[in-house]
C-alpha cells in the first residue's frame, strides 16, 4: 500500500481556507479601507515593534502567511489541472506549488524571526 501527502495538503488546505476567511478580510478592511480613509490611524512604528515583540505575535504570523500559501499552491494545482488539461504534469505541478508555498514560508519564519 502506498502513502500519499495528500491527507496532509488538504489539511493545510482547509486550514488556509479557514485562515484566508476569517483573518485575511480583517486585514483588507483595516490597512485597504479604514487607513486610508482616516477612519483608524495608522500604527506607530514602536507599536508595531512591541506588537512584534510578542513571541506569540511572531508565531501566528508565519503561520497565516504558511496557511494562505498552501491553500493558494493547492488551488492553482488543481484548477491549472482541470481548467488547463495538463494533469499529466501533475508531480511537476504539485513540486512547484508546494516548493513555491514553502519557500514562501521560510522567508515569512526568515524576516519575522
Amino acid at each position: 500500500m502506498k502513502r500519499t501527502p495528500e491527507p496532509y495538503l488538504w489539511l493545510l488546505f482547509s486550514g488556509g481556507g479557514v485562515v484566508a476567511a476569517l483573518v485575511l478580510p480583517v486585514l483588507v478592511l483595516l490597512f485597504g479601507v479604514l487607513m486610508p480613509l482616516g477612519l483608524v490611524d495608522w500604527p506607530t512604528a514602536e507599536h508595531l515593534r512591541a506588537l512584534l515583540a510578542n513571541p506569540l505575535v511572531r508565531a501566528a504570523l508565519p503561520a497565516v502567511v504558511v496557511l494562505c500559501l498552501f491553500h493558494a499552491a493547492h488551488r492553482i494545482r488543481f484548477t491549472s489541472e482541470e481548467l488547463l488539461g495538463i494533469a499529466r504534469f501533475d508531480p511537476l505541478i504539485a513540486a512547484l506549488c508546494y516548493g513555491a508555498a514553502i519557500l514562501g514560508g521560510v522567508l515569512a519564519f526568515v524576516l519575522l524571526f
